[in-house]
């Protein structure tokens, strides 16, 4: 069995590693989907609010808040099969396609597909980022 300062010791290496912030955050998203069981079912997610989240997933990550992002993109993941139907371009996705609870792919959406679903254009600045 180990001592306290062993525990001590493993703790302080986990936080200087960076894991002990992801299992921090990890918990809690495990958490608030144990809560979320309980209530009722959320609506699919739409087109919109897809491209919304996406744009607050690369925020978190730009600034280095992957932990908060990790919360977003909380790994319960469902496999699903994707049809013509459901996203434009379907090209970009794959037949099998993981998302994560909140309905988000769990892979991050191609930059050059999301600027042209919000009609944007990128500059030499804008692509550095």
């Amino acid at each position: 069995m180990a001592t306290i300062s062993e525990l001590k010791d493993g703790k302080q290496k986990l936080e200087s590693r960076g894991v002990m912030g992801q299992l921090k955050a990890r918990i809690r998203a495990e958490v608030f989907s144990a809560l979320d069981e309980q209530r009722e079912a959320r609506p699919s997610l739409s087109h919109e609010n897809l491209l919304i989240n996406e744009l607050i997933r690369e925020y978190l990550e730009f600034n280095k808040y992957r932990h908060t992002a990790s919360v977003l993109t909380a790994a319960n993941c469902v496999k699903i099969n994707l049809t013509c139907s459901d996203f434009t371009p379907v090209s970009y996705f794959s037949p099998m396609f993981a998302f994560t609870e909140s309905g988000q792919p769990e892979t991050p959406l191609d930059r050059q597909f999301l600027a042209a679903e919000l009609r944007v254009s990128e500059d030499a600045n804008s692509k550095s980022v």
